[in-house]
């Protein structure tokens, strides 16, 4: 099974995760819990009326580790390398992947680092899926553009990221789409085991 690492647990980052861990990848999220969200109230998402940002990014851990995604909260990664393979190093240890996610805000220090390309202004370059010159390396929210910073948009960045690593996996265009009776065998599942 396909190893995705996640680096940031902001809206980007845990979209992206639990995309992925839905639909069955390895996932492990890399959050060093300093997100924006813990300063925002969140007015302008669509189905949330209103929802202070560190009641929605503890949702969003809940429903991404529900799933299967691992988090490893306050552990930073401090390097990610590409010698003939991903890989993330934290103060902890080295991890291998398959894919990384890079969902660090506006620090594009990990993604320069390892030699994606920049725009003019400085952005990380990525196209419409988030994958960066990179192969198999995705870059998400602030980080990719230039002062249009949103939450909604960020988490839209980490949906897309993962489905094109998912869709990269199965070998054809991938979507996750639920219907109603998804749902009721998903919940019927999560109380059978709960």
């Amino acid at each position: 099974m396909a190893h995705v690492a996640v680096v940031g647990g902001g809206p980007a980052g845990l979209s992206a995760a639990l995309f992925l861990a839905k639909n069955g990848l390895d996932v492990t999220v890399y959050d060093t819990d300093e997100t924006w969200m813990h300063k925002a109230h969140l007015f302008n998402y669509p189905g949330i009326d209103s929802l202070d940002g560190d009641a929605y990014i503890e949702v969003a851990r809940e429903q991404a580790t529900r799933f299967g995604a691992e988090l490893h909260l306050g552990e930073e990664v401090t390097a990610v390398s590409d010698d003939g393979g991903l890989a993330v190093t934290t103060g902890e240890d080295e991890y291998d992947a398959n894919y990384v996610v890079l969902a660090t805000g506006a620090n594009r220090d990990l993604a320069e680092d390892l030699g994606c390309d920049t725009t003019e202004e400085g952005a990380i370059a990525a196209d419409v899926t988030m994958e960066t010159s990179v192969d198999g390396v995705y870059a998400t929210g602030a980080m990719v553009r230039t002062e249009e910073w949103q939450a909604i948009i960020s988490a839209g960045d980490g949906a897309a990221a993962a489905l094109n690593i998912l869709s990269r996996e199965r070998g054809e265009h991938f979507h996750d789409f639920d219907t109603p009776a998804d749902i009721r065998e998903a919940f019927a599942t999560l109380v059978d085991e709960g």
